[in-house]
């Protein structure tokens, strides 16, 4: 009985000598009303000092994509972080495989798909600022917004094959 208690007891130390040598770490994050997040990451072990690192978003605008040529949907938002403008596509965004071209675009009109015809809903040219090559076709993802855009001249994003001059989908930005 004794010997059992001792292994028992000797478990339990090294249980709590590997969590307590072991890096630990918390986030939180936080949302106000504003739609202002914070996210804070702090880390520490036993022979360091606690690190923290805050980031703080602040979302400028956002919408829904509708569909164009394909079936495109999620949400985009623009949001400001750390000094810098990012389109934000959330974890929803949904697009086709087919383009053999897609780029993600900031657009003028607010009404990119009942601005233009189908079945491809071709934009015109210096209606569009081109921001990169769409990442991937669907799932979160973000863009950087060079600083010499104006965002006041555009009012919606959109999804566009670059080569055959095809909205796939459009969000009006709100």
């Amino acid at each position: 009985m004794k010997r059992n208690f001792f292994v028992f007891a000797g478990l339990i130390m090294a249980t709590v000598a590997i969590i307590g040598c072991t890096q630990q770490q918390a986030v939180t994050q936080t949302t106000s009303p504003s739609d202002e997040s914070t996210v804070t990451a702090s880390s520490s072990s036993a022979d360091s000092l606690t690190k923290e690192t805050t980031q703080t978003s602040k979302a400028l605008s956002s919408g829904t994509f509708v569909d164009g040529e394909h079936p495109t949907s999620g949400t985009v938002r623009i949001v400001k972080k750390d000094g810098k403008h990012i389109l934000e596509l959330d974890s929803a965004f949904k697009t086709s495989t087919t383009g053999p071209d897609l780029v993600v675009i900031l657009h003028r009109l607010p009404d990119v798909i009942g601005s233009t015809k189908p079945p491809a809903y071709p934009i015109n040219e210096g209606d569009y600022v081109i921001l990169a090559p769409l990442q991937k076709y669907s799932g979160a993802q973000s863009y950087e917004i060079p600083k010499n855009i104006n965002l006041k001249e555009f009012q919606s994003a959109a999804i566009w094959c670059r080569k055959f001059n095809a909205t796939f989908g459009a969000a009006k930005l709100l």
